[in-house]
């Protein structure tokens, strides 16, 4: 059972979830979402609100997802579940229900999005701003090995407008 916190009390750290144990980036409602791994991604404060960017190629069907919706969430695991999200990571949800091949159980999040009920930790973001990466604005020349041909990431900034911990 998830129980709501004040994000600032949350005892984690964000780098460390992000980069080692990953998340699930989760856009949709129960009847029509998709999700996928995320292994970027930063918390913080940004306007005056507690947020989180996320970062997202347009080739991904998670971003059909993010465009359509006003919120999403981010579903934090430990790392027993790094199979799980490998797979939701690497396969796309056009061919697959990844919930069903992965055993996870995509539960509502106030009505407005979709996370999954095996997470340690949830977060409810509203989208506040969004904006497409460019080339220019890459400082350092090695940033560019990770776009082989493929689409800039747009990144997405999300309020965080309810936060959950597994009880």
């Amino acid at each position: 059972m998830l129980k709501e916190i004040n994000i600032k009390n949350a005892d984690f750290n964000p780098v460390k979830q992000f980069s080692e144990n990953w998340a699930l980036l989760t856009a949709g409602s129960t009847d029509s979402y998709n999700t996928m791994t995320v292994s970027w991604g930063a918390m913080g404060e940004l306007w005056g609100k507690d947020v989180a960017l996320v970062f997202v190629r347009p080739e991904r069907y998670t971003y059909e997802f993010m465009e359509k919706n006003d919120c999403f969430t981010l579903s934090f695991f430990g790392g027993e579940y790094k199979k799980e999200l490998g797979f939701c990571g690497s396969k796309s949800g056009r061919d697959y229900d990844k919930a069903k091949e992965t055993g996870l159980s995509p539960i509502s999040v106030d009505g407005r999005s979709v996370a999954f009920d095996e997470a340690k930790c949830v977060l409810l973001l509203k989208k506040i701003a969004l904006q497409d990466m460019d080339k220019e604005g890459f400082i350092d020349g090695g940033i560019s090995e990770y776009y082989n041909g493929m689409g800039l990431h747009r990144t997405y900034v999300g309020e965080i407008v309810k936060a959950y911990i597994k009880e």
